[in-house]
């Protein structure tokens, strides 16, 4: 076999990375879609804080208002949804060998879920929600599993192809 037309092992990690992140967040954002409510009292208690210490000095963080949780909840699944069309645009194009291209929509794709769950999740909802002090709707260990795996990818994806020796 041609060595033109053989898989690259770099290139076929990033594809098939990419392609994993893209079925999981693919699957996140059908199931936050089609089981809306589960998620959606996920998101209302983390935002209303009603599972913290209530603490005076972070409480005036809290966001009761059902319209404005569910607004975050409806921003999340759109976002979910733009980055695994994202990613699996990018899946699509390490296939076809369009390496160029596939890195450059699956950095994106990939980049899109180190803002949600890193600054979203971890940062926002961890840190400024204060979702660490919930023995209920603690989802720190769930985002951070993510960031791992999706930052995996991210640094497999920017890899330089080396050229092959002769």
């Amino acid at each position: 076999m041609s060595t033109s037309h053989a898989p690259r092992a770099l290139s076929l990690t990033a594809a098939l990375l990419t392609g994993t992140v893209a079925l999981y967040i693919a699957l996140v954002a059908f199931g936050n879609i089609t089981d809306f409510g589960t998620n959606q009292a996920f998101v209302q208690h983390v935002l209303a804080m009603d599972t913290t210490f209530k603490d005076d000095d972070l409480m005036w963080r809290a966001v009761t208002s059902t319209g404005l949780q569910n607004t975050a909840y409806v921003a999340i699944i759109v976002w979910e949804t733009l980055a695994a069309l994202v990613l699996v645009a990018g899946t699509v194009l390490w296939f076809r060998r369009d390496d160029d291209r596939a890195r450059r929509l699956s950095t994106y794709g990939l980049l899109m879920l180190v803002l949600l769950f890193g600054a979203g999740f971890v940062g926002i909802g961890g840190e400024w929600f204060s979702m660490w002090q919930s023995k209920t709707w603690n989802g720190l260990d769930a985002a951070t599993r993510v960031l791992v795996l999706t930052g995996i990818a991210l640094v497999v994806v920017r890899l330089p192809e080396r050229p092959r020796a002769i």
